[in-house]
């Protein structure tokens, strides 16, 4: 059945994002949109009702700046799921609780999801290291979670019990897909030689992603003058930098969440170093841009989708979030818009609300076509999708090619 999966999707997502959502809300007649990825699951006949997802989401906290985009992409697919009558008589509902940044909030958000509300399936929490404390509440239970911004290793594996792994999925790229991408690339096109290391050492996501960092610049020949690292809350990394910068490393590599990065690269930029910045997957957030200004132009990071890509599906949900929120998204935004499609597309496909029906058909998804682009789960319920390398320029993200090449020149 899944050879059919990548034309067929194509097809249909293209109806649904591109025709206007009064035309897409008919009410399932002869004339309605015929959409579905294979015959045998085209029109389910079973569903009725709502059927609950839930979404654990950082509202507050360190981690609200990913989190309100991942609300806002995976509020916009509800309505479009809905409206397109993609669940045939039954209607999506998405149960969203606040899952904090912390550890214990997003179990305490997951256990309210999976003990009370009833899910059948729940998306998130935002940060990896929630994840790894909460994911197992769900899965313990047969209940498939997919987080849709945890990239640290070893997500969908945490459980010595491999039937508990069979349940956690992810749509987002792990740093280990996308760091190696990024460090080639700026090698290649800048001829990076030495860098220093800067990296929070109490969080699993940042921990991780140095570790990626390190094996990743090893294996491209590039010399690590020195590693320091920094926790949570810190507001002044001026010592740090300075010894740094007084190395004159290529570049500055940096493993942090959003509101540290943006103080290391604006202090970074203030004492006087104007080389390049190389991030993990915790800088994909516009509150760089906006937070940082002008001390972001010329931050590198590698990243699972990018906002300029002219694809028709990326294009169209471009304009329909911009549309809906007076914003563009970000990386968290499409990750959550495109991951809640695809607990939809497994639920409709098993044309039922039992966990273990959504759990199979999830992970038999293959070629499903999404802002993200092309898009499956391997064996080991992890994405399968190209990364890109982008720097900031004129205050926004752009693809990063051979043409930046002389962009630090002197």
């Amino acid at each position: 059945m899944n050879k059919f999966l990548k034309v067929l999707v194509s097809c249909w997502l293209i109806a649904v994002v591109m025709l206007p959502l009064s035309a897409l809300a008919q009410d399932g007649g002869e004339d309605a949109p015929q959409i579905g990825f294979w015959d045998e699951c085209a029109n389910p006949e079973n569903l009725e009702g709502e059927i609950s997802v839930g979404a654990v989401f950082s509202q507050v906290g360190i981690a609200a700046p990913y989190g309100a985009t991942q609300l806002n992409g995976a509020k916009l697919a509800e309505q479009q799921i809905n409206e397109s009558g993609y669940l045939g008589a039954a209607t999506f509902v998405l149960a969203d609780e606040d899952g904090g940044s912390e550890r214990e909030t997003a179990i305490a958000a997951m256990t309210k999801l999976v003990d009370e509300t009833g899910v059948v399936a729940v998306i998130g929490p935002t940060l990896s290291s929630q994840a790894f404390a909460a994911d197992p509440v769900a899965a313990e239970q047969g209940i498939p979670v997919m987080g849709v911004s945890n990239t640290a290793n070893g997500i969908t594996s945490m459980s010595e019990a491999d039937d508990v792994n069979q349940f956690i999925f992810r749509n987002s790229l792990p740093e280990a897909d996308v760091i190696p991408n990024t460090i080639a690339v700026s090698v290649a096109v800048l001829g990076i030689q030495k860098v220093a290391i800067i990296y929070g050492d109490d969080d699993d996501f940042t921990y991780s992603g140095y570790t990626v960092f390190v094996d990743s610049l090893d294996e491209n020949g590039v010399e690590i003058l020195s590693e320091d690292t920094f926790q949570k809350g810190e507001t002044d990394f001026s010592v740090a930098l300075t010894n740094i910068i007084a190395e004159e490393p290529d570049a500055i590599v940096v493993s942090a969440l959003i509101n540290d990065a943006v103080q290391i690269v604006i202090q970074s930029r203030q004492l006087g170093y104007n080389g390049p910045i190389i991030g993990g997957n915790g800088f994909n957030s516009p509150a760089l841009m906006v937070d940082a200004g002008d001390a972001s132009e010329g931050v590198l990071v590698g990243a699972a989708w990018n906002i300029v890509s002219q694809a028709p599906l990326n294009v169209s949900f471009v304009e329909a979030y911009t549309e809906a929120y007076g914003a563009a998204p970000d990386q968290f935004a499409a990750q959550a818009y495109t991951g809640t499609w695809l607990m939809a597309t497994a639920i409709r496909c098993a044309d039922s609300t039992s966990s273990d029906l959504i759990r199979d058909e999830l992970a038999s998804i293959e070629g499903f076509d999404s802002p993200l682009g092309p898009f499956s789960f391997d064996v080991d319920r992890n994405p399968v999708h190209i990364p890109v390398v982008q720097i900031v320029d004129g205050g926004k993200f752009e693809v990063f090619t051979d043409a930046y090449a002389d962009y630090f020149a002197e």
